[in-house]
């Protein structure tokens, strides 16, 4: 055994299969890419509470998944092995929002497209997503829904109040009514004519009326 025959292997071989070039041209368009969907992320994001993290991780994602699939392309056996691999990958953080799962696939697929080497459908892919979801999710609804809380004392209150607030607003629908001596509580989803609240002032001033409540709900959280 000579001294080059230690340095013979075939995992050396391997290391030339993936130019430098390649790489790097894969990673700045998989950094540049996954930087805009971040920013879609940013002015699309109608959640509770903004997590930056989340937007940092779409952008690695988009960089790790590139990497892993110009790995995978450049050799079969390898290709088998990260299948098994990944197979056995669970993840427990559990996902808020139904659109994230829409920004992870996203990220997921271009890399995988950028290290397929379909940079055009990658970059006119993204830009077409990007568009459409600042569109669609951007749009304001033409009426707003609110929760209205009302507490009673009595039915004839309760009737009151509701005849009332048909008046004042377009639509009211009873979403759930507790009944207990001498109090019956409300919560009613109303849809208003204008961005005008001063019937709920005249609403809590009836008599029999204890408190009303509003508040703003998109139908996912209340705020």
């Amino acid at each position: 055994m000579t001294f080059n025959d230690i340095f013979k292997s075939s995992f050396l071989e391997n290391v030339t299969n993936v130019s430098i070039l390649d790489m790097a041209l894969a990673l700045v368009l998989a950094f540049g890419l996954g930087t805009f969907i971040f920013l879609v992320y940013k002015k699309t994001y109608q959640g509770v509470m903004y997590s930056s993290s989340f937007g940092t991780t779409l952008v690695a994602l988009t960089m790790i998944t590139t990497v892993v699939i110009l790995a995978v392309t450049s050799n079969v056996v390898l290709s088998l092995g990260m299948v098994g691999a990944l197979s056995i990958v669970r993840f427990r953080t559990a996902i808020k929002e139904p659109l994230d799962i829409a920004f992870l696939f996203w990220s997921i697929a271009v890399g995988i497209v950028l290290a397929a080497g379909m940079i055009l459908l990658a970059v006119i892919g993204s830009v077409a997503i990007g568009v459409i979801l600042l569109v669609f999710v951007n749009k304001k609804p033409r009426c707003n829904p609110y929760i209205l809380v009302l507490s009673c004392t009595d039915s004839v209150s309760e009737k009151n109040a509701k005849e009332f607030l048909e008046q004042q607003v377009q639509k009211c629908v009873v979403k759930s009514k507790t009944a207990q001596r001498g109090l019956v509580e409300l919560n009613l989803e109303i849809r208003m004519k204008d961005d005008s609240t001063d019937f709920i002032n005249a609403l809590a001033s009836m008599n029999g009326i204890n408190s009303a409540v509003l508040v703003s709900y998109n139908g996912e959280y209340m705020g």
